[in-house]
């Protein structure tokens, strides 16, 4: 699985459906117009902020960036950046078209709350997508058990501004720890959380990813029993009263090759536009995410969490009017 899922980045690569470098630093075109009513996108092209190399965002917005300019007049390009914050950050400054984000980030997005310091961003969701699972992995040798335990310990809490950065700090912080000052914390994108793990200059990491993540997978395969899931189920109710939308799910044993089920929490993610995002676009966007699902698929497993009748689960933040129109059809 690992090198498979290793390969699919690879190839959307090479065939340049990602346009790497820092998420920001490329100027995107505006979206083309596209006439109300209509259900078919106008000629232009589009840019999508998907996360890290070798997370799930990433390899995703790849699919769909070839989903899209192979089946609409649209031509669009992903760019990796650090997720969830940075992506709804720079998709309302412009640099962006269309984003991928946590719930729980976009939430806080449209309220003005935390990293967006009291100024609601104006942004839509084109739809619910397949749900995040918080994967809190640690190396055995480092004496965690829970998430208080990483009290003093070099904790990887995930790309700057990303949505892992934010649900860490939620994490620590429900288990009574100060996430500023109680930890070591490790500002690092995945690949660098992977490298650190591997040599120990990590103990342990927070990601929010689908299941499976091919760093985490490479990570697992080269550590085996020298790391470890925790169960971190357990700091469910203090998330609830920051956000209703988390909620606990198990990562199967065999995602990463354990011996048993670990709950966790996972939060669903939502594809984002500003709130200015051609009606007619942002239908046929929508739609083709459905239409082509099975396509989605065969390029990560998480597709299959992304489910129609879930669609329009995207409050508080507001359905695109086009997206609504491309759920009733």
């Amino acid at each position: 699985m690992r090198s498979w899922l290793l390969k699919v980045a690879a190839g959307a690569l090479a065939v340049g459906l990602v346009a790497t470098g820092c998420g920001g630093k490329r100027e995107a075109a505006p979206a083309a117009s596209g006439s109300s009513g209509s259900c078919e996108a106008a000629e232009g092209r589009i840019t999508i902020a998907t996360g890290n190399a070798g997370g799930v965002y990433y390899v995703v917005g790849g699919g769909l960036a070839q989903l899209i300019s192979a089946n609409t007049k649209l031509k669009a390009t992903a760019a990796e950046t650090g997720a969830s914050v940075q992506n709804i950050q720079q998709l309302v400054a412009g640099n962006y078209d269309v984003a991928f984000s946590l719930a729980d980030t976009a939430a806080d997005a449209v309220n003005g709350k935390d990293a967006f310091d009291g100024k609601p961003q104006k942004v839509k969701a084109l739809t619910r997508l397949y749900p995040n699972y918080t994967q809190v992995l640690v190396r055995t040798d480092s004496g965690i058990n829970s998430v208080a335990d990483m009290r003093g310990k070099r904790i990887s809490t995930g790309s700057p501004k990303s949505g892992t950065e934010v649900i860490a700090n939620r994490l620590l912080a429900a288990a009574g720890l100060n996430p500023a000052s109680d930890v070591q914390a490790q500002r690092l994108d995945l690949t660098k959380t992977a490298d650190g793990m591997k040599d120990g200059s990590v103990d342990g990491l927070v990601w929010s990813g689908g299941l499976p993540t091919a760093q985490m997978t490479d990570i697992t395969t080269s550590l085996k029993d020298k790391v470890k899931l925790i169960d971190v189920s357990g700091q469910l109710d203090a998330l609830k009263k920051i956000n209703p939308v988390y909620d606990v799910a198990p990562i199967p044993a065999a995602t990463y090759g354990f011996a048993a089920d670990v709950k966790t929490i996972v939060v669903p993610n939502v594809l984002l536009v500003r709130d200015d995002f051609p009606e007619a676009n942002a239908c046929a966007l929508t739609k083709l995410v459905y239409d082509k699902k099975a396509d989605l698929e065969k390029v990560h497993p998480a597709a299959k969490d992304i489910l129609r009748d879930k669609a329009a689960d995207t409050a508080p933040v507001p359905l695109h009017p086009g997206s609504e129109r491309a759920l009733r059809g």
